[in-house]
C-alpha cells in the first residue's frame, strides 16, 4: 500500500520505519522536518516506569495552592485560559482512584519495553549509538517525602517496578552531583536515555530514507476520503495520494482529524527545558527530582534538565518565571555547578484529557491516529509505531488496544 504518515517526531518516524519493513511505498510528511517539536525537546529518558499519570488522587484539592505557590512546577498563562476550561474541567474529572488505576494499567504496556523497542526500532543503524541504557532514580528529601509517594510507587510495583533504597550519605556514594538536601534514592534498574534526542531522531528518519522512504517538508491541511476511505493527504504543495494515512502530528493531531468526526479533547500542555553544555560534572543516570518535578539527563553535550507543567496557548513566547523556576531547582539540587553555556527550549506535549493516547483506526477510513503521549513520546514512540504498522498490516498487535482507540472520543 501507499501510505502517508503525517508528522516526523519520534512516533511518526517510528511507523514510517516499521511500515516500510513491511514493503508499503511510505512518504513522511512534516511541516518543519524530523524532530522538529517536542521530540527534540523532551527530557531524554527512556521512562520504563513512567505509567503514573499527573492526575492522582487529590490533585483537584492541591491545583490552587500549586498554583499560587511561586515554587511550583505547574503555570498557567491567565490571559490564555479561557478556552482551555472544558478540557481542564474533564482533565481534572480523573483525579481519583478508580480512575488512575486504570489510566495506569493501560498506560505500563506502552512504556514497559521501551528500551527493547527502541533497540528493535534502530538496530544495527547510526541510530543505535544514541541509545544507553542505565538505572533510573527519583530523587527525595528525606524517608517522609518518599512514603508520602507511596500510592504511585505501588501502582508501579503492580508492573513490576519495585525501586533499590538508598539513604543518608551513601546517596553522595552513589550520585555525587547531588547536594545535601537529597536524603534518599529510589533507584528503578533496567532503564535508559537517549544521549541527543533530536540527533537521535534524525539519524532514524535517515534510516528510512535510506529503506527506500520518501521525506517531504510541507504543511499539511486535512486527509481526504474517497467513498469512505483514505484517499489523499493533503498539503500546502497539493495532494500526496495514498491508501492510509497515519496522524502522528503531536498537538496538532486533533484539528486533522475533527473532519472525520472525532473531537478529541487534547490540549497543547507547554513543556521546557534547560540544557546546560559542557558542564563541570554529570549525573551517573537519569534522575527525577521528585519535589521539583523536572527530570535531569546526562546527555552527550551536557545535562538536560526537562520539566515544568504550563498550560495557556500554542505560540512559542517562554515564561520567565518558569525558566527561572527551573534553574533556580537546578542550583539547589547541584550546588556549584558551572557549565560553559545554557540553552533553553519550549514545546508542546499533546496532552488528551483521559491521560491516554490515542492510537488505532478512525472508524473504517484507513486513517490511523498515532499522538497523545502527554509525557512518554520518546518512551512509547517505538511501542506506537509498532502497533501502528500491526493494525495496517492486518496483523494483531501484541498489547491490548482498547484503551487507546480514538473512537472512544467519536
Amino acid at each position: 500500500m501507499n501510505v502517508v504518515v503525517i508528522g516526523a517526531g519520534i512516533v511518526g518516524v517510528a511507523a514510517a520505519i516499521r511500515l516500510r519493513r513491511d514493503g508499503h511505498g511510505v512518504t513522511l510528511v512534516d511541516r518543519e522536518g524530523p524532530a522538529a517539536g517536542a521530540s527534540f525537546g523532551n527530557g531524554a529518558v527512556l521512562a520504563r516506569l513512567a505509567c503514573v499519570p499527573v492526575t492522582v488522587p487529590g490533585l483537584l484539592g492541591k491545583a490552587p495552592g500549586m498554583l499560587l505557590d511561586p515554587g511550583s512546577p505547574l503555570f498557567v498563562r491567565w490571559s490564555k485560559l479561557a478556552p482551555l476550561v472544558p478540557w481542564l474541567a474533564r482533565y481534572l474529572s480523573h483525579a481519583n482512584r478508580r480512575d488512575t488505576e486504570r489510566i495506569a494499567r493501560a498506560l505500563a504496556p506502552m512504556v514497559r519495553d521501551s528500551v527493547d523497542q527502541h533497540r528493535a526500532l534502530a538496530g544495527n543503524g547510526a541510530a543505535a549509538r544514541f541509545i544507553a541504557p542505565s538505572p533510573y532514580a527519583y530523587v527525595y528529601r528525606d524517608r517522609a517525602a518518599f512514603d508520602a509517594d507511596a500510592y504511585a510507587w505501588g501502582l508501579r510495583a503492580e508492573v513490576g517496578f519495585v525501586p533499590e533504597i538508598v539513604e543518608g550519605a551513601a546517596v553522595r556514594e552513589r550520585e555525587p552531583i547531588l547536594g545535601p538536601d537529597a536524603g534518599l534514592l529510589a533507584i528503578a534498574a533496567d532503564h535508559g536515555s537517549i544521549r541527543d534526542p533530536g540527533a537521535y531522531v534524525h539519524a532514524l528518519a535517515d534510516m528510512f530514507a535510506q529503506a527506500g522512504g520518501t521525506i517531504r517538508r510541507a504543511a499539511v491541511t486535512g486527509v481526504s476520503l474517497r467513498n469512505g476511505r483514505a484517499a489523499a493527504v493533503e498539503t500546502e504543495g497539493g495532494p500526496i495520494p495514498c491508501d492510509r494515512a497515519v496522524v502522528a502530528a503531536g498537538a496538532w493531531s486533533a484539528k486533522l482529524l475533527r473532519p472525520l468526526g472525532l473531537r478529541v479533547p487534547l490540549a497543547a500542555e507547554r513543556g521546557y527545558h534547560v540544557t546546560y553544555h559542557d558542564p563541570d560534572r554529570r549525573p551517573t543516570m537519569p534522575l527525577m527530582l521528585a519535589d521539583a518535578k523536572f527530570v535531569a539527563t546526562p546527555v552527550d553535550d551536557g545535562i538536560r534538565c526537562a520539566g515544568i507543567v504550563e498550560f495557556g496557548g500554542t505560540d512559542d513566547a517562554k515564561s520567565p518565571a518558569a525558566l527561572r523556576l527551573m534553574r533556580r531547582r537546578v542550583a539547589e539540587t547541584f550546588p556549584g555547578l558551572t557549565a560553559r553555556r545554557q540553552s533553553e527550549w519550549m514545546g508542546l506535549r499533546p496532552s488528551p484529557a483521559d491521560s491516554l493516547p490515542v492510537v488505532g483506526e478512525v472508524g473504517r477510513t484507513g486513517v490511523f491516529a498515532a499522538f497523545g503521549h502527554h509525557h512518554v513520546g520518546l518512551t512509547a514512540g517505538p511501542r506506537t509505531g509498532r502497533m501502528v504498522a500491526d493494525m495496517i498490516a492486518g496483523r494483531p498487535p501484541d498489547v491490548d488496544i482498547a484503551p487507546y482507540d480514538p473512537q472512544r472520543f467519536a
